[in-house]
């Protein structure tokens, strides 16, 4: 029999979703099992899988110790401690995520990525210790591309990720990017209105009306800021979030991200496409953990792209 107490970063979750996380050995049908079975329990009593957990409540397992026998992960620690941190208080990190950086491992269980890097830096800070997390890792609230420089914000801890999950889902976190585009638009300031299709295979195709079920509408707003007889840099505020929308959109129109070759960029003389999210807004005065970063901005003071642009036409 082991008892389990609940803390802070284990409670607002379902009893199942904390023990898939605690207990990941147990089998999910033999834990559903033992819930019937009263072999798990919650302060002494009956649960239910969909039971939400309060701090200080004890779970109670009269399971096999084999399950119980995880070993702690530590590769965090094989990563490098450099991190660009614009900001960082309590309960959350924003780090400008540079180019090259995945921010997960992919499929090659890269051990150099951005997670990892945060990790071993509250880590060695003391802010984190997988020997005393029972259910929650400090984690990203959102993704960026490999080869996208830009704005990244991490949650130190669960209640931080609920909130900044549900503000960016209610688009209460303006993102705002810089881009480099090749020719000239006709218009400096304009929408972008189009119909996004994304295959089995990652691939991207933008469409002017819907084709199928599958094609949702992205939307989005940008201004010219710098002009040259080859390209021009914009800035853009998104209305949508789809994967490749920026890059997927001006190609569309034919004009591409400079250095964007997967959308047929012409100009290429950078192994990545020009594009960064370079700034945030937090919309936040009702959210009772975000509310002291209500009408706050963060940005990168100066991006690669833009040393790019500063290079090709001085």
């Amino acid at each position: 029999m082991r008892q389990l107490t609940i803390y802070k970063d284990d409670a607002m979750q379902r009893i199942d979703k904390f023990l898939a996380k605690t207990l990941p050995t147990l089998p999910k049908s033999l834990m559903y099992k033992y819930i019937r079975n009263k072999k798990i329990k919650v302060n002494g009593k009956r649960c239910t899988p969909d039971q939400k957990l309060n701090e200080g409540d004890v779970v109670t397992l009269y399971i096999s110790e084999e399950f119980f026998e995880n070993p702690i992960d530590y590769s965090f620690l094989e990563a490098p401690v450099a991190l660009s941190i614009i900001y960082e208080d309590a309960n959350i990190l924003i780090l400008d995520k540079p180019i090259g950086l995945l921010v997960h491992s992919d499929i090659k269980a890269e051990k150099d990525t951005l997670i990892q890097r945060i990790l071993h830096y509250l880590y060695k800070k003391k802010e984190y210790d997988p020997s005393k997390s029972q259910s929650f890792t400090p984690a990203l609230a959102h993704r960026l591309d490999r080869n996208t420089q830009g704005i990244i914000m991490a949650a130190k801890n669960a209640a931080a990720l609920r909130h900044l999950n549900l503000l960016i889902k209610e688009r209460d976190v303006d993102k705002e990017y810089l881009a480099l585009i090749e020719g000239n638009l006709k218009k400096k300031t304009g929408n972008l209105v189009h119909y996004h299709e994304k295959d089995k295979n990652g691939n991207v195709s933008i469409h002017d009306a819907p084709m199928s079920e599958k094609n949702k509408e992205v939307r989005l707003k940008y201004k010219v800021l710098k002009t040259t007889k080859k390209m021009e840099m914009i800035n853009i505020h998104l209305e949508t979030g789809k994967s490749h929308q920026i890059r997927a959109q001006f190609a569309y129109i034919g004009h591409p991200l400079v250095g964007d070759t997967r959308y047929q960029a012409k100009i290429h003389d950078m192994d990545y496409q020009a594009l960064a999210a370079y700034q945030i807004t937090f919309h936040s005065k009702n959210d009772r953990v975000f509310s002291y970063l209500d009408n706050k901005s963060f940005c990168i003071p100066e991006t690669e792209l833009e040393k790019y642009f500063k290079v090709k036409n001085k």
